[in-house]
This record gives structure tokens, C-alpha cells and sequence, in this order.
């Protein structure tokens, strides 16, 4: 049935001269992405059906199989573009031109606000819960290959290149600062521990005690032990 619906979709948009193939317009898939995205964190992955998402989207179902081959290839395709943009931004901050402890502090804020965002933390108990019925779900949620360990890897290879950090390990020291950026906040509210996500005092109290320890470790100057980052 799936296939029919595809085929006949596919059909019906193969466009003239000046117009989107059919499966190739990126309005029509990122309009279906949305309303999936409604539908998941409304009514969680397993309940979710082919049909809500085609209501929510306002698309035909012939047209989200031309997109999308399953409802697991399109959650993924979610978080993917989910990710990208927060990604895209996070890259704009470390590449800005600002002292390495003000950057850390940004990057820091931003990373801890997403880890404990409430869609966040629903889009991942949604992937847990489903892990032993779809491990390659899991796997393209949790490895994708460009992620946050990823952008800040390479910020810290660069500023081990320039002589601002001396750092033998930097995949290790990647994973140091992540760990003590998200304090136990991550998972306090992914357990449910912790009902609404941190305040803005509480993640600023731990991102910087996050920067003093890692500038300790790994900066080349020791009067950059006490971290500068603006409140």
C-alpha cells in the first residue's frame, strides 16, 4: 500500500520546467517535519500513526512516503534537523573572535538550556523507550556524524594549535567539559527527578565552576585558572 502511494505520489509531482521534483522540495519536507515534530512530542513515538502526521501536516499520505520511507525515517529525520540547527549555532559561537572562557561560558549556556529543554528530554525518553525494538533509531539519534562533541572537538583542536591550551587528550578533554557542563541536571530531569529545568542562576553557577576546572587542567597560563565569563 505504502509503495502504491508513493509510486502515484511521485507521479502526480514530477513538475514541469522550474518546479521541484518530487520528493526534492524542501518547504513540502520540512512542512511535514514539522507536524511530525506536533505529533511526537504530543502523543510520543509509539502511539504516533502514518495518519496523524499526514493531519497535522496537512499533506497527502502518498506525499510523506515520497519523503519519508517509515514513520522511524521520519523521527529521524526530525532529530537530524533538529540537530543541524543547533549545531549551525553553536558553531557561529565558537567562531566568533571572543576570548576562549567567554566562548566556553556561551557554548556552555546553550548547550545546558537544550540538554534540559523539556522537547529535549521528551525526544529522548521517546528513543529510549523504543531502543531494544529499533537500535539503529537509537544509534542515528545518539551517534549522528556531526554532533556536540564533534563542533567542540574541533574548536579545541584549534585552540591547542594556536597555544591557548596545551591538551594530550582531546577527545577526552571534550568529554570532560561536556560532563561537567551538564552537571547533574541531565539526569535529574531525564529520570524525572527534576520536573522543570534548571534556572538561569543554576546553570550559570555550574557552567562557570565548569570553566575554572577545565582552564586548571588545561590552560597554558596559570592566572586563567578563575574563569572570566560574564554573568
Amino acid at each position: 500500500m505504502a509503495k502504491a502511494l508513493k509510486k502515484n505520489a511521485a507521479a502526480e509531482a514530477t513538475a514541469p520546467c522550474g518546479r521541484f521534483a518530487a520528493g526534492e522540495d524542501p518547504a513540502k519536507r520540512g512542512q511535514i517535519i514539522d507536524g511530525a515534530k506536533r505529533v511526537f512530542l504530543r502523543m510520543g513515538f509509539d502511539a504516533a500513526s502514518m495518519n496523524d502526521i499526514t493531519r497535522e501536516a496537512g499533506v497527502s499520505k502518498g506525499t510523506i512516503y515520497v519523503y519519508f520511507k517509515d514513520k522511524e525515517d521520519l523521527f529521524a529525520a526530525m532529530v537530524e534537523a533538529e540537530r543541524e540547527a543547533f549545531l549551525a549555532a553553536l558553531r557561529i559561537i565558537l567562531a566568533k573572535d571572543d576570548d576562549m572562557e567567554t566562548s566556553l561560558y556561551t557554548f556552555g549556556i546553550r548547550f545546558l538550556e537544550r540538554l534540559t529543554d523539556e522537547k529535549s528530554i521528551t525526544a529522548m525518553r521517546m528513543v529510549l523507550g523504543v531502543r531494544e525494538r529499533m537500535p539503529d533509531l537509537c544509534s542515528r539519534f545518539f551517534r549522528g556524524p556531526q554532533n556536540l562533541r564533534t563542533v567542540l572537538h574541533e574548536y579545541l583542536v584549534r585552540q591547542v594549535a594556536k597555544g591557548s591550551l596545551v591538551i594530550d587528550d582531546i577527545d577526552l578533554a571534550t568529554g570532560q567539559y561536556l560532563d561537567l557542563a551538564s552537571g547533574s541536571f541531565f539526569k535529574f530531569r531525564l529520570f524525572g527527578t527534576m520536573p522543570e529545568p534548571p534556572s538561569q542562576e543554576e546553570m550559570v553557577r555550574v557552567i562557570r565552576g565548569a570553566i575554572r576546572v577545565f582552564m586548571a587542567a588545561y590552560s597554558r597560563h596559570d592566572e586563567s585558572v578563575i574563569a572570566r565569563a560574564p554573568l
